[in-house]
């Protein structure tokens, strides 16, 4: 993903001031992992405020996600181990997001189908980081990357998650998300499917 958006100029500003402290990349990074948890939980839990506040939470936790590598730039703290350790973390914190928000909408428009529709969006939003992780090991950083457009990128496509929840639309967002999610996955899988093979850069 780009480094570039608009999202990661901001985050850029807020982070400065921490380049000099002994503040690591690492720890944001853990702390974009502890809010995407609790995000989940409290999609997951049924509750139309709890829902508006994992909302709330997921949307900080994406922030952090982009203040991580933001800092580690900045400080010079940059590391492959820290990479991956982001890509996991977001892979992790964005596929329980969605696996979250169709426990929560069990008693919601598609009833107990909530749920594998969530594990589903979420199944396959991991499997696109992890697909990157892949492609990265093979290839080098940044090997798995897509082009942006007017200062956004793929990524931030999941900021529909808390704009949705929001305004009333997660029935119809988990709807797109576990079509989407699978569909996105398989096009990047055929995108980069020599690569995975090894067959060069």
């Amino acid at each position: 993903m780009s480094h570039n958006t608009w999202i990661h100029r901001a985050v850029r500003l807020a982070v400065r001031p921490l380049a000099t402290t002994r503040i690591a990349p690492n720890h944001v990074t853990t702390l974009r992992l502890v809010t995407g948890f609790a995000a989940a939980g409290a999609l997951a839990h049924g509750d139309e405020a709890w829902r508006y506040w994992g909302a709330g939470i997921f949307l900080f936790s994406m922030f952090l996600d982009r203040a991580d590598g933001e800092l580690a730039r900045l400080s010079g703290k940059t590391s492959p181990r820290g990479h991956t350790y982001d890509l996991v973390s977001d892979s992790v914190s964005n596929a329980l997001a969605f696996l979250g928000l169709g426990v929560g909408l069990r008693d919601g428009m598609f009833g107990a189908w909530a749920v594998p529709m969530g594990f589903a969006a979420g199944a396959a939003i991991a499997a696109i980081l992890l697909l990157v992780v892949r492609l990265e090991d093979l290839h080098g950083a940044r090997a798995g990357e897509l082009g942006g457009l007017g200062g956004f990128d793929p990524d931030d496509a999941l900021l529909i998650l808390p704009l949705a929840v929001w305004l009333g639309g997660a029935d119809w967002l988990l709807l797109a998300a576990a079509i989407g999610a699978p569909g996105f996955a398989l096009i990047m899988l055929a995108k980069f499917r020599s690569r995975l093979r090894g067959a060069g850069p």
